[in-house]
């Protein structure tokens, strides 16, 4: 029996709106690069969620998407800084400072969160050639730990880091799962907070493939499709991404996906808080659920379903739940985690 899996939302499949979507893009030929009709409509959508006067960049995933974004806003001599636990440091291979060669400087977080203590930590040596010199800040919304910065929070960390002459980068790999948690408008959480650039996910929230590179500083926006071609994120057959994006930011289903998500994540939590032993680490503000459960149910639990060992010492595990993880999609994993207690 196939179960479903909690190891990312990046195990779930593809829309069936988003399918149909490429299907459609699908009949006879369209300009290449991105000269069609279907980016068109895409980025008339990009422009209506969050402004008229942003650029699209249109890539094809989120490492490409994070990287394209940052380079247009660092040059090799200088730095950013981000959480310990950031995707641009722990988990993209060190894509950043190999495309960049720039640094990235790292602050702790126990919650995923970045702040503006933790940036004043690392604004010193300024004016120093012997050290790389801050220019920006990347803040990952939803965080690697599940945990959402409210509009209030990017709003104090952008008004520091202007203040102090640093762009802020946003990597938004599960930015619908926030606006939903936050009930607000990506534009509300991203141009009128002071965000600079913007990495938008859409493979995680029911796209095939395909993330967006969002720029709303004008000064950043000129370099940026130049960068992308050179960092080999320029799809030639753009219409299939364009085609989904579209979709994606019609009729709201980018918010009917994260919320099912969402919810489903809370549901999950709210079973498993129940058990002997049981414990969240985290909040659950978004569709993942870390929580630490005894290393013995761990265990069992592995046989049947996938899902990450986030922290041995603590017995500490994560699972995402997705667009298309349902009610019964939890009920059987929670059956189950009976049966590794009993």
């Amino acid at each position: 029996m196939t179960h479903k899996m909690f190891a990312s939302d990046n195990n779930s499949g593809i829309h069936p709106a988003i399918l149909e979507a490429i299907a459609k893009a699908n009949s006879g030929h369209a300009p290449a690069y991105g000269s069609d009709s279907y980016t068109a409509d895409a980025i008339r959508k990009f422009k209506e969620h969050f402004s008229e006067d942003c650029e699209v960049a249109l890539v094809f995933n989120g490492t490409g998407a994070n990287v394209t974004g940052l380079k247009a806003m660092v040059r090799s001599h200088q730095a950013i800084i981000c959480t310990n636990g950031a995707h641009i440091h722990a988990d993209e291979g060190g894509a950043a400072e190999g495309f960049i060669g720039g640094k990235l400087l790292t602050v702790p977080s126990a919650d995923g969160k970045l702040t503006v203590d933790g940036i004043a930590e690392q604004l010193h040596h300024i004016g120093n050639q012997q050290r790389s010199q801050p220019k920006a800040v990347s803040i990952s919304q939803c965080t690697e730990l599940g945990t959402v910065y409210t509009i209030e929070e990017i709003k104090e960390i952008t008004s520091f880091a202007h203040a102090n002459g640093l762009y802020v980068h946003m990597d938004g790999a599960r930015l619908s799962n926030a606006a939903a948690h936050l009930g607000c408008s990506f534009k509300e959480m991203t141009v009128d907070a002071g965000i600079d650039m913007l990495a938008f996910g859409g493979t995680k929230n029911g796209l095939m493939l395909g993330e967006a590179v969002v720029c709303f500083n004008k000064e950043l926006a000129s370099e940026l499709t130049y960068i992308r071609k050179q960092g080999m994120q320029l799809g030639s057959k753009m219409r299939f991404i364009a085609a989904q994006f579209e979709r994606l930011l019609t009729d709201d289903l980018w918010h009917k996906n994260a919320s099912q998500a969402n919810r489903m994540a809370q549901l999950l939590a709210a079973g498993l808080q129940k058990f002997p032993n049981a414990a969240l680490t985290q909040p659950v503000e978004s569709n993942a659920v870390f929580i630490s459960l005894p290393k013995e149910q761990i265990g069992q639990l592995q046989k049947t379903y996938a899902f990450a060992l986030w922290n041995a010492a603590i017995n500490e595990i994560r699972l995402v739940t997705s667009f298309d993880t349902t009610e019964e999609d939890i009920k059987e994993f929670l059956s189950h985690v009976e049966k590794a207690y009993s």
